[in-house]
């Protein structure tokens, strides 16, 4: 099998030239360097021609210069380029899922698509001033490592007639069928305030619900407003973690008709499309800040921005299209069953 090459860094290069300066042979380099002698031989006669000598910076212009294939296509006032950074600052879509969604969208035009790293390299390497700043600040932050639950308060333990994770249908593990939820608070300033997230296992389509606190009252109360606006369809189980906001859960199933499943205690994989939606949605709601200052009618415009955004997960289709989708095939088999 083949080994695959690796460009020399500008570490490397910046060593190379050092050593043949210093009288170094090319086989001694490239022992102290774990390369092979050939590689740096080519890499000699592509600085400036010789075996003896070296430009770092001329092999780094050389070798930047291979590496593209074709014209740019980000190019200042390019459609291409206008829409892509519409799709940042107004839809803000990530890179990936701008890429992903032209593929979509231009399946047999390669001229209207762009890879995710050519459209990083265009923003950072753009010229200094308010757009590139622009473009930088719409792009997704970097998540925080998550903290160990025990620094905090224990959220966990007191709630009654638990049903196990266990316990839950098939269905809902295959995401096969939509209506099957997962939940979970995100935290506001100091605990001091929150907002309830509800997300489909099986098209990723987010709900967003205004809570008071992050109590067992008000979340009932939020979590069974939202729900109650799906079709009963829609309404199969909910799994969420052992939080105390959760201890109603009895109340929230006579009122939605579906059925709460808990998961193991420290186990947030077993929640995963929330916690990765939880963390998609710090970019509207970043940590530290008063969660009770927004409005239903704002959460809803989250919701529906999220739930329009292509996701990689879907095959860069969009969680509105695949509910909408999956609505079509249960009213479908329906009707043949009828």
């Amino acid at each position: 099998m083949s080994k695959c090459y690796k460009q020399l860094s500008v570490d490397e290069r910046n060593q190379m030239q050092r050593g043949l300066n210093a009288g170094q042979s090319l086989r001694a380099l490239a022992r102290s360097m774990n390369r092979s002698p050939g590689t740096l031989s080519r890499e000699c006669r592509r600085g400036d021609g010789s075996r003896h000598s070296y430009d770092a910076v001329r092999g780094r212009d050389w070798a930047q210069t291979q590496r593209r294939r074709g014209p740019c296509k980000l190019l200042p006032g390019n459609p291409l380029t206008e829409q892509v950074h519409a799709l940042i600052l107004e839809r803000t879509w990530s890179p990936e899922q701008i890429a992903g969604r032209l593929r979509v969208e231009h399946p047999d035009d390669s001229s209207q698509r762009v890879c995710h790293e050519t459209i990083y390299q265009h923003i950072y390497a753009h010229p200094a001033g308010e757009l590139k700043k622009m473009l930088i600040d719409a792009l997704r932050k970097g998540h925080q490592k998550r903290r160990p639950r025990t620094r905090g308060k224990d959220r966990r333990g007191g709630i009654r007639n638990m049903r196990s994770i266990r316990e839950r249908p098939e269905e809902a593990q295959s995401r096969e069928v939509p209506g099957h939820w997962e939940g979970d608070l995100i935290k506001g300033a100091f605990n001091g305030s929150a907002i309830g997230t509800l997300v489909d296992r099986s098209t990723r389509f987010v709900i967003l619900a205004k809570v008071d606190d992050a109590s067992a009252e008000a979340v009932l109360e939020g979590f069974s407003r939202r729900l109650r606006t799906l079709p009963k369809a829609l309404r199969k189980t909910l799994t969420y973690d052992q939080g105390r906001e959760m201890a109603r859960h009895e109340e929230l199933e006579k009122r939605t008709h579906l059925m709460v499943y808990f998961a193991d205690p420290h186990s947030p994989w077993q929640r995963p499309t929330n916690e990765n939606t939880n963390g998609l949605l710090r970019q509207y709601f970043p940590k530290g800040t008063d969660l009770s200052q927004y409005s239903q009618q704002y959460l809803t415009k989250v919701a529906n921005e999220m739930n329009n955004r292509p996701r990689k997960s879907l095959g860069f289709r969009t969680p509105a299209e695949v509910m909408a989708q999956k609505i079509r095939d249960l009213n479908g088999s329906v009707a043949l069953q009828n």
